[in-house]
This record gives structure tokens, sequence and C-alpha cells, in this order.
């Protein structure tokens, strides 16, 4: 890294939701220097031209060419995109790569990338040459579950619901995201087969040795643009009492990742970087509400966060990001 401070940062795939969320968050960090905004559909247009919120934010410019004088890589591609891209262009040793898509989450032999939950392996991020940024339900589910395995608590298969908002299912429209289906509707997708369970079960695997149950999870696509909010249940010994103190002693020194005492709502995480947590108990089951921006805690807030924990930074430098109530 430079002796200013500054991290020299590339983004490839600028023009996205993902994209443009880094993007947001890096023009006002106070350690980042963006030297280019990759987008081959929009080289040579102001960044501000696709992401219209960023007027008088940032003069950068659409490039559509590779520069190696950076110290990070941001990948906002889809998925299988990620790999592509780094079959077709080598990178120079001295450059991190943080890879937003789902490319490189689970751990096989030749992969070389740490698996970035920082509430689970923040050490290892620290010391990590490349991160594979966490899903946005993987992030939200395991948010609600890695307490318990770290207690080994999980004695039972755990039961998942979620809803997500419709920037979760990227940028190219869709019959399921178009606003004229989308707007006063729901449905469930991907019913107990959803891409992100391989990412959660390899992260419990990890915390309990030996666990053998299942995660049953069923999404939701929402009809609102921003946001993810996950209940889960599973038996569980704990009283109540027991669990909130379980669950925050484990988050303690995590700065984006809070246990309330009283019910929860998504308007109180959208367009920040934290994860809300809130318990109940109903006879032997312990019940987790989690909710996170998807954009945010679920993508492009917490390459952020990643970055600066590769980098020595501040962990919460250019995310504290306040959330808008009403």
């Amino acid at each position: 890294m430079a002796s200013s401070n500054k991290v020299k940062i590339g983004i490839i795939g600028g023009a996205g939701y993902t994209g443009g969320e880094l993007l947001r968050i890096l023009v006002n960090h106070p350690n980042a220097d963006i030297q280019f905004v990759h987008s081959n559909s929009n080289a040579g247009n102001p960044v501000w031209k696709v992401h219209t919120d960023l007027i008088g934010s940032t003069d950068l410019v659409f490039s559509g060419t590779l520069s190696n004088d950076i110290d990070v890589l941001f990948l906002c591609l889809g998925h299988g995109d990620a790999v592509k891209f780094l079959s077709e262009n080598p990178i120079e040793s001295h450059i991190k790569i943080i890879d937003l898509s789902q490319d490189f989450r689970i751990a096989k032999e030749g992969n070389d990338f740490v698996y970035g939950l920082p509430e689970l392996q923040r050490d290892k991020i620290k010391q990590a040459k490349n991160i594979a940024n966490p899903g946005c339900f993987a992030t939200a589910i395991q948010m609600g579950i890695l307490p318990l395995a770290a207690h080994n608590k999980i004695t039972q298969d755990i039961h998942v619901s979620g809803i997500t908002g419709s920037t979760g299912a990227g940028q190219s429209l869709t019959l399921t995201s178009h606003f004229s289906w989308r707007n006063n509707n729901m449905s469930v997708y991907k019913a107990l087969n959803h891409q992100h369970l391989k990412e959660i079960n390899q992260s419990l695997k990890g915390l309990q040795t030996g666990l053998d149950k299942a995660v049953h999870f069923i999404p939701y696509r929402g009809d609102f643009t921003r946001g993810i909010i996950a209940t889960t249940y599973t038996p569980c010994s704990w009283s109540l009492e027991e669990a909130k103190e379980k669950y925050k002693s484990y988050y303690a020194s995590h700065p984006f990742t809070h246990v309330l005492d009283e019910n929860i709502d998504l308007k109180q995480v959208v367009n920040t970087n934290n994860c809300l947590l809130y318990l109940e108990k109903h006879g032997d089951q312990l019940m987790i509400v989690s909710i996170i921006d998807n954009l945010l805690k679920g993508a492009s807030g917490q390459a952020v966060q990643n970055m600066n924990l590769l980098f020595g930074l501040d962990e919460t430098a250019g995310l504290r990001l306040k959330a808008t109530g009403f």
C-alpha cells in the first residue's frame, strides 16, 4: 500500500448494482484511491451517467482497459464470470482480489481465496491474498446461526425462511424483477435448493466438528428493492437469557453486528453495513431473526469491510452509514 495510506483500487463490472454500491462507499472512503472502473458496455461514459445519484460526487469515467498500478481489484461480475475474467486476464502477484461472485466461496484444492465473513474468520481475512465475498442470504442466515455452531448447540435440523429485495436478482431485467410483476407480489423460489446453502454448510461444519444436521431454507422474492429478513428456528437447550448472553458475547468485538432485546425491522439496516439480530424462545425452539441490506452487508459493504481488514485499516472506515428511518 502507498505510503500515503491510500489503497489503490480497480473495479471490474462497475456498472451493475454491486459496482454502484461499491463506488458510493469508496468515493467517500478516507483511504480509497480509485484508479479505474472497468465496464465494456460503458467505456468512455462518466460514472454518474450510469449511477445518477453520484452526480457531483465523482468525475470518474468508465474504462475499457485495465491497469496493474493498483493494490486491490474488486470483481463485481456475474456468477461464473469471475473465473472467466481471471483466466483471460492474468493479475500481477502484488494485487489482492476481492470477488463478489460465488465462484470462489467453496474451499477446494487450488482455491486460495479466503471466505470473507469477518464475524467468522476475521484473523484469516487479515492475512489473506484473495477474498471470496459471501452471498447475501448466506450472510444473513449465518449471522443467526454461527453462535450456535460455535458452542456445539446445533442438535437438530435448522429451518429458515427469508425474504429478499429485488436488487438481489441483479440489474438485468427478468420477468420476476419487472416492476409490474414484483410490485404488491411475493413468491417462493429455489426452495430447499438455494445456492447459498453450500457456503452456509461449509461454515457451520468448520465451527461444529462432525455436524450432520441439515439447513432447510425457503427463500422468497419480496416486493421491495433492498434488504433481507431471515427467520431461523431450531431446538436449543439454552434459556432465552442464556441465548442472548451467548450471542452478545460472540459478536461483542464485531462493530456491525448487534443483538437487540426488542423486535427489529428492515428500515433499521437498509443503507447500512449493519446486521441486527433478535431472539425469541418458543417451547424448546430458539427463533432468530436477522436483517441486513443485501447490497451492503450482503455484498459491497462487506467487500469494503474485507478490504479494510486486508490493508490494516479501521474495519469501519467508509462504512459508518446511517439508515433512513422514514
